[in-house]
């Protein structure tokens, strides 16, 4: 079994370029899987059998898994059995044919425009640390990237002459423009707050945290939770939030799915088009809630 997690592993790495958290997730799946074909079914991985796949949904639903936690494993084994199939171990996939139960898709909670302006205007600039959030802030709603690719962001990534961001991310690279606001906050806190932060000259790092070192996601997690709190917005903030209401408010006011997709750096058009759901939900809304003759009985 410890062969094919780690060949699995590998692929998942090299040649697919996924996350660490999918790669996390989906090889947690297996392995999770392979103990329950040993201990329950007497089975190893590759004498795997459609029936055998069919039993572990129902018996992790007979264990309290959501429909979520189920589909995204039946993507997980998908995936790995693909892979078998590629490498010639197994003849079939038989998670192939397996369907999750369909959930109801929630959409993405995004802030008002009001609200993110509240939002961006917690941390005060008084002294580097909130020199420096207020960049952070200021980057993420900008650009709409990720935690992980906001915390993996080096010094030579942003070009503030030319008001825009690099970033590379899963074996891809996209370039975003940026906003003055946002290369007003990134001009300050880089020439006058980092150096005051950064102990090691020879450190790349674009954010850092108090202590000279990298910013962690776990860290980065806190500064959001704290500013939250602090505007006293009830809405559950995470950065993925500012992500969601960069793309919506794009979406709002005019930018076509193609150009959004480019700047979250969506591999497929589908994950974008949530957004165009969600513009509607809430024009329909503010429809029923604002014209006059919504709640008239026919």
């Amino acid at each position: 079994m410890e062969n094919y997690i780690a060949g699995y592993t590998a692929y998942l790495e090299k040649e697919r370029h996924s996350s660490s958290n999918t790669v996390a997730s989906y090889v947690r799946d297996v392995m999770q899987f392979a103990r329950y074909l040993q201990e329950d079914e007497h089975v190893e991985l590759p004498d795997c059998q459609d029936e055998h796949v069919e039993r572990y949904m129902t018996y992790m639903a007979g264990r309290g898994k959501s429909p979520a936690s189920v589909a995204r494993c039946i993507a997980s084994l998908k995936s790995f059995y693909s892979f078998l199939l590629s490498r010639g171990v197994v003849e079939r996939n038989p998670a192939r044919n397996t369907t999750p139960v369909r959930t109801e898709r929630k959409f993405p909670q995004i802030l008002t425009g009001k609200e993110v302006e509240l939002f961006l205007e917690q941390p005060q600039c008084v002294d580097a640390k909130g020199y420096r959030d207020h960049a952070m802030l200021e980057l993420l709603y900008a650009t709409g990237i990720r935690v992980s690719e906001l915390i993996s962001l080096d010094l030579d990534d942003v070009n503030l002459p030319a008001a825009f961001l690099r970033c590379s991310s899963r074996g891809r690279e996209r370039i975003i423009p940026l906003y003055a606001a946002a290369v007003k906050a990134l001009s300050d806190y880089i020439k006058d707050i980092r150096p005051q932060i950064v102990l090691d000259s020879r450190e790349q790092a674009l954010f850092v945290n108090m202590n000279g070192e990298r910013m962690s996601r776990q860290g980065f997690w806190k500064i959001i939770k704290y500013y939250q709190e602090k505007a006293q917005i009830d809405k559950d903030i995470t950065p993925h939030t500012l992500r969601h209401s960069f793309a919506a408010h794009l979406l709002e006011n005019g930018a076509d799915l193609r150009s959004i997709q480019e700047m979250l750096g969506h591999a497929d058009i589908s994950s974008t088009q949530i957004y165009s759901h969600l513009v509607k939900q809430k024009l329909q809304d503010v429809y029923h809630k604002a014209h006059p003759k919504a709640h008239s009985r026919v």
